[in-house]
Order: C-alpha cells, then sequence, then structure tokens
C-alpha cells in the first residue's frame, strides 16, 4: 500500500437548515485517506456516514472546513470543473445501484467512459473485459431489469472502476443483497483493489459487519465526529 495521500478533510462540518432549525450532520472531520486503502466508514444511524461519503464525491458542498483530492481543494472548484474532476478522478456505487434501465448491461458499464469521450470500439472494449473480470460478461447484452440484484451491483461497480479512477466511494453497497450474493461481491472489490491492474484506492459508508471485516481501515463516526480510526493488517 502506497503512503501517499489522495484525499484529506480539514474541520469538515455540514448543517441541514429546514426553516429555523438547524441539524448538524459533521462536526468538524479531519483524516486523511491514502492510495491503496481498502477502507469503511462505519457508524449508527445518522452519525453522518451517508453525508460524510457525499461531501467528499463533491455530491454536496460542507457548510465549514475542506476536502483535497489530490491536493485538489474542492471548494475552488466551479460546479463545471467538479462535474470533471468527479467523472475523472471518482467512481461512485450507490446501495439503489443506479443503473440505467433503457441501457444495457454493456452500455451501462461503458456510460463513463463515453462521458469522458473515449471511441466506442475503445470503451466497448474496456467495458466488456471488466464486466468479464466481475463474472459477469455474459449479461453483456441483457437490460438491467433482467439480472438479478447482486447481478446489478456488480455491473454498478464495474461502471465504477472501469474508468481507473483515484478512488472508488461505495455507499453501502451490500444493502440491498443476500449474505453469499454480499461475500462474493466484498471479495469482488477486494481482488479490485490488490490488483496492480486497478491497484483501486475504495472508501466505503456502510453497517454490514462483513464488509467491516474485510477493510484495512475501519474510521468509525458518531455524532457526526469521529470516535475511532482504527488501522488492520492489509492481508
Amino acid at each position: 500500500m502506497s503512503t501517499s495521500s489522495i484525499l484529506r478533510t480539514q474541520a469538515l462540518t455540514k448543517t441541514y437548515v429546514t426553516g429555523t432549525v438547524e441539524t448538524p450532520a459533521l462536526r468538524g472531520v479531519t483524516f486523511e485517506l491514502h492510495k491503496g486503502e481498502f477502507t469503511a466508514i462505519a457508524g449508527p444511524s445518522g452519525s453522518g456516514k451517508s453525508t460524510l461519503l457525499h461531501l467528499l464525491g463533491g455530491l454536496d458542498r460542507p457548510t465549514s472546513g475542506e476536502i483535497f483530492l489530490e491536493e485538489v481543494a474542492l471548494s475552488t472548484l466551479s460546479r463545471d470543473a467538479l462535474s470533471r474532476l468527479r467523472l475523472g478522478k471518482i467512481g461512485f456505487v450507490f446501495q439503489a445501484y443506479n443503473l440505467i434501465p433503457v441501457l444495457t448491461v454493456l452500455e451501462n458499464a461503458a456510460f463513463v467512459l463515453e462521458l469522458q469521450g473515449i471511441a466506442r470500439a475503445e470503451r466497448v472494449a474496456r467495458a466488456r473485459k471488466m464486466l468479464g473480470e466481475l463474472g459477469i460478461e455474459k449479461y453483456a447484452d441483457q437490460f438491467p431489469n433482467r439480472i438479478s440484484g447482486g447481478e446489478q451491483q456488480r455491473v454498478a461497480v464495474a461502471r465504477a472502476v472501469v474508468a481507473d479512477p483515484s478512488i472508488v466511494l461505495a455507499d453501502e453497497p451490500t444493502a440491498n443483497l443476500d449474505s453469499k450474493t454480499s461475500l462474493e461481491l466484498i471479495d469482488l472489490m477486494k481482488q479490485l483493489n490488490q490488483d496492480t491492474k486497478h491497484a483501486g484506492t475504495f472508501l466505503f459508508a456502510t453497517h454490514d459487519a462483513r464488509l467491516l471485516d474485510r477493510v484495512n481501515r475501519l474510521v468509525t463516526l458518531v455524532d457526526g465526529r469521529i470516535s475511532s480510526d482504527e488501522v488492520r493488517d492489509s492481508s
């Protein structure tokens, strides 16, 4: 595992305002993520896990504090520049898969490459290869509603990693899957993390004990603050 910093935060806060009611979700979160880490953010419901992940991915803006992705301060970016950074540097895996129903499995897996302007022949070849690595190439011409939830989530992982992003952010990726399928998906993501061809950096928001058992590092949030940060054996 490299020791180079890929993402860091400084005194990050997020407060939601509804009328005159202020609800703090994050209260001064400072931490650093290094290239190649396989890290989980855990904590009870309402602890701020998903909020933190959305801020790190540039899907929302913090109330105060700063986020640096490869030393670029997200607060300095325009909306268009932030969109370009997300497209080029960040892969997303969501609990609800978020596949495009009118696109085939192959087209979904290649979607980020299409947005990046990659030529059709290259993006099809890369997406098909990634589907093969995840064991779902046989579904390439199917539509998402014709495959299982576990297979759909593999497509979502393929879409997230096919462009070799700097970091993959995954929000409760196993929440809708049964135990066997969850373990298979966790093992696949672990392989992608350790594979020298991809050397992916993964950050999860999760309460799934099976995933928590497999990460190299566990950051625990309680009431919007980091209560512990445990580095584990990397095996």
